[in-house]
C-alpha cells in the first residue's frame, strides 16, 4: 500500500472517526472518574417452583441484607431497581430440613456490583406435609346485657371451619376463635357477623373466615 493509499484511508470519514475518538474518550472518562461505593441493603426474599404439597413449617426471612460494592451509577441502580433473592425450591420433593447458601446467581445483580456478603449467608428451612383440619368456633363476649335481659341460647353458623397448614401445627391446634359478641348493644333476639381467626400463624382458614352468631335472649326475672 502506498503513502498516498494510507493517507486516503486515515482521512477517509474523517470527521465520524474523530466523533467516535471522542464518544469513546468521554465514556472512558465517566468509568474511571465514577467513583467506587459500597452501601448495605435489604432485599425481600422470593421463591421459585415452591412443592405443591409441603409447607415451611420454621420461622423464615422474609427479607436478607446484602452487602455490595461496586460504580456508584451501578450501586444507586442496585437501590433503584427493588433487587430480591429468588431461591429456586425445585430440588425440595418431600418433607425435611433442607439449607440454601444465597449465592451471587440467585441476586440477579447489576452489571459490574461485586457482592461482599449477605446477612444470613444462608437460609434453613423446615418442610412438612400440607393437611386440613375441622376446627370448632369459639365466640367470646364482651360488655354486658341491659338489666332485665339474660342469653337463652347461643348460635354459631358454621360451628366449625376447615384450616389448612403443617401437619405438626395442626396436630397442636385448639379451638377457632371469632371477634367478640358485644352484648352491650343487644336489646333482643340478635344477630352479628364476626370475623374468625387462628391463633397460629402458620395455619389458614379455608373459605370466608367468618360465622355467624345469633344470640336469643329473654327476660330475666
Amino acid at each position: 500500500m502506498t503513502a498516498r493509499e494510507i493517507t486516503r484511508f486515515l482521512t477517509r470519514n474523517l470527521g465520524w472517526k474523530i466523533l467516535s475518538l471522542a464518544g469513546a474518550f468521554a465514556l472512558w472518562v465517566a468509568v474511571a472518574s465514577d467513583p467506587e461505593l459500597a452501601t448495605i441493603v435489604s432485599i425481600p426474599v422470593a421463591y421459585r417452583n415452591y412443592p405443591k404439597d409441603l409447607l415451611i413449617s420454621s420461622e423464615s426471612a422474609s427479607t436478607i441484607s446484602i452487602e455490595a460494592r461496586g460504580p456508584a451509577r451501578q450501586i444507586r441502580a442496585l437501590t433503584e431497581e427493588h433487587a430480591s433473592a429468588v431461591l429456586d425450591l425445585a430440588s425440595v420433593h418431600e418433607a425435611g430440613e433442607r439449607t440454601f447458601t444465597i449465592t451471587p446467581a440467585q441476586l440477579a445483580l447489576p452489571s459490574g456490583v461485586e457482592l461482599v456478603r449477605t446477612v444470613p449467608a444462608q437460609l434453613h428451612f423446615v418442610f412438612e406435609p400440607k393437611a386440613i383440619r375441622t376446627l370448632s368456633v369459639e365466640v367470646p363476649f364482651s360488655g354486658k346485657l341491659p338489666p332485665g335481659l339474660a342469653i337463652a341460647l347461643k348460635q354459631v353458623f358454621p360451628g366449625e371451619l376447615n384450616v389448612t397448614g403443617p401437619v405438626s401445627h395442626l396436630a397442636g391446634a385448639k379451638a377457632l376463635m371469632a371477634d367478640p359478641f358485644d352484648l352491650s348493644r343487644v336489646q333482643g333476639d340478635t344477630e352479628e357477623v364476626l370475623s374468625v381467626f387462628a391463633s397460629d400463624p402458620e395455619l389458614r382458614i379455608s373459605g370466608p373466615a367468618q360465622v355467624r352468631v345469633k344470640v336469643t335472649v329473654r327476660h330475666a326475672r
